[in-house]
Order: C-alpha cells, then structure tokens, then sequence
C-alpha cells in the first residue's frame, strides 16, 4: 500500500494534520501565531547545524525550535523589550544565521526549496513512521495538559490561584509546538508550518461549541485540506505543499462565507 508515493504521501499529511489541527487551536486561542511563525524559521537553522555536525536533522530541528522558545521565556522575564519585538528579531536572526551556515558549507548540496516549502511527495515509509510516531506523543502530551493549558489560555492568574503552574504548562507547549515543527518541515515546509497550524483551527472556530469541539474539527479541516491540496495539485501539477494551503484557505474562505448566508437566510424567512 505504502510503495506508492501518492499513498504515502497523503498517509504522512493526514497525520500531521491529526496533530497540527489541535495544537493550532491554543496558537489561535492565545493569539501566539508569531510565535509559531518565530520557530518554524528557526527550523532552518536547524537545518544548518544538523548538517554541520552530523545529527538526525528532525533532532536538530527540534532541539534548535526548543533552544528558540527557551531563549524567549527568558529574555521575555528581563523586560527589556516587547514580545513582538523579541519574536522579530528571533524569527529573522534564526532565518538568517541558517541560511548563511547553509551558504558557507560548500561542500554539502542541499535543496533549499524543498526545506522552505517541503517536499511531501519525497516521503519515505522512516517519515511516516516518525510522523505517527511523533505524533502520538505531541496528542498524549496534549490531553495529559488539555485542562491546564486551557484554563492559563482563559486566565492565567486564576490557573495559577488553583495550582496549575501556567508558566510550566506554557513551556511544555511550547515543546510539543517544536516537536510539530519538527516533523512537519519535511511536508510543508520552513514557511507553511504555521499556516497548516493556523488555518484549519481558524476553520474550525467558526463551527465549534466547544474547545474539545474545536479541536477535533480542526484536526478534520487539516486532513481534508491535504487530501483536496494533494488531489488539486496531481490534477493541476502544482506544488504539493502550497497547495495543501491554498486548499486549506479555500476550507476556510467557504466555512465563513457559508454560515453567513444560512443565517440570513432563516432571518429573512422568519420576517
């Protein structure tokens, strides 16, 4: 089933996006899409060091997107500067160191296209075992924190008033988000992380009565934005990652306009 690289392709981004869809919904809930934006560009540093020493690059990913997310926590308690600001500086330097470590080692051939906006067609069965794999950690970890995260995301002070420690909760967040960059970049790329993260979660809030509502809907919006962004881009030979995004901005575009015109349609029939 696997041998066929349509097949696995559509396996590894259906997985993905069983994960990105609820973790996206904090993002848009604690309106931390910079932040998501700041460590996926980190990815590419990543990137940079896991080929200059050698090491498993979805390692390297993960501890660079990890060392990124813990050198905010502390220059945020410094107050020296705004969060946006540290995010700007963050997301630019690490884009920028990477690209240039990438520049100076002449000796390794890379395809930067591919890291900025993936390659899902390239994916092995390896991929999509640490994928799932991944993947199940990064949903384990986040229904073990569902409760507390949700209550920091609502009111902070008052988590912390009834002992759930907001601050830790943030960090292991934060973790799980770099562990998603992490195993994401290989499908969608450096610079369509955060849209996948974002985009499906913003869907679903339009239709969700619940957060645990919110979650799963997005988790539904992501797998069906990389089937139909697949299928569009055999069909029209487009490049598979933007177009898993265009696919899931047309989900979205249809879920806003859609809801509208049903209720001024019953407005207009009980007048």
């Amino acid at each position: 089933m696997l041998s066929d690289f349509f097949t696995r392709a559509l396996v590894a981004g259906i997985g993905l996006a069983l994960v990105a869809g609820p973790l996206g919904c904090f993002i848009v809930w604690r309106r931390m899409a910079y932040f998501g934006d700041t460590m996926a560009h980190s990815a590419l540093l990543g990137v940079a060091l896991s080929l200059l020493f050698e090491v498993n690059m979805t390692l390297g990913v993960f501890i660079v997107a990890a060392a990124v997310a813990g050198a905010l926590l502390l220059l945020q308690r410094r107050n020296a500067l705004s969060t946006d600001a540290l995010l700007g500086i963050l997301s630019h330097s690490t884009l920028a160191i990477g690209l240039v470590l990438v520049a100076f080692m002449s000796w390794v051939r890379i395809d930067l296209m591919g890291f900025l906006f993936g390659d899902i067609l390239a994916v092995s069965v390896t991929d999509i075992v640490v994928i799932y794999l991944g993947g199940a950690v990064i949903l384990a970890g986040l229904v073990w924190m569902w409760r507390p995260l949700l209550a920091a995301t609502v009111n902070a002070e008052l988590a912390e008033a009834e002992g759930m420690r907001p601050e830790l909760t943030r960090a292991l967040f934060m973790l799980l988000l770099a562990l998603v960059i992490a195993i994401a970049m290989k499908i969608v790329g450096v610079l369509l992380i955060t849209s996948l993260l974002i985009i499906p979660a913003a869907t679903a809030r339009r239709l969700a009565a619940t957060p645990e509502q919110m979650g799963v809907l997005a988790a539904i919006a992501g797998a069906i934005s990389v089937t139909g962004g697949l299928f569009g881009s055999l069909r029209f030979d487009t490049p598979s990652g933007p177009s898993i995004v265009v696919a899931a901005l047309v989900l979205f575009l249809i879920v806003l306009v859609v809801p509208a015109r049903l209720g001024r349609s019953k407005l207009q029939r009980s007048n």
